[in-house]
C-alpha cells in the first residue's frame, strides 16, 4: 500500500487547511485510514481515524475543529482543519491499516501566531 498526502502549508491562527491522501497498490481490504501528527520533540499522536463503517476518533485536542471524511470508491481519506492553532503545527501523517499499519511521506502544517 502506497499512501500520498498533500495539502500542507503555512496558515495563520484561526485559519483553515484541508489535508488529502491518497491510496494506492494493494488496496485490498483496508480498514481504517488515518491521520497522525508529529511536532518537533513531540511523539507521534492520533489526530483522526475512520473505519470502512465510517467509525471516527479523533484526539480531544482537534474534536470539534477537524473533520475526517473517506471516498471508499477512490481509497482515499481528508482531514478538513479549521480553527487552527499554533499548537497544531506538526508534520501530519496519512496512515492505512490493512494487516499492519502503513504511513505516507508527512506533510507540514504550519500555524503562525
Amino acid at each position: 500500500v502506497q499512501l500520498q498526502a498533500s495539502g500542507g502549508g503555512l496558515v495563520q491562527a484561526g485559519g483553515s487547511l484541508r489535508l488529502s491522501c491518497a491510496a494506492s497498490g494493494n488496496i485490498f481490504s483496508i480498514n481504517a485510514m488515518g491521520w497522525y501528527r508529529q511536532a518537533p520533540g513531540k511523539q507521534r499522536e492520533l489526530v483522526a481515524i475512520i473505519n470502512n463503517s465510517g467509525y471516527t476518533n479523533y484526539a480531544d485536542s482537534v474534536k470539534g475543529r477537524f473533520t475526517i471524511s473517506r471516498d471508499n470508491a477512490k481509497n482515499t481519506v481528508d482531514l478538513q482543519m479549521n480553527s487552527l492553532k499554533p499548537e497544531d503545527t506538526a508534520v501530519y501523517y496519512c496512515s492505512a491499516v490493512q494487516f499492519r499499519t502503513y504511513w505516507g511521506q508527512g506533510t507540514l502544517v504550519t500555524v503562525s501566531s
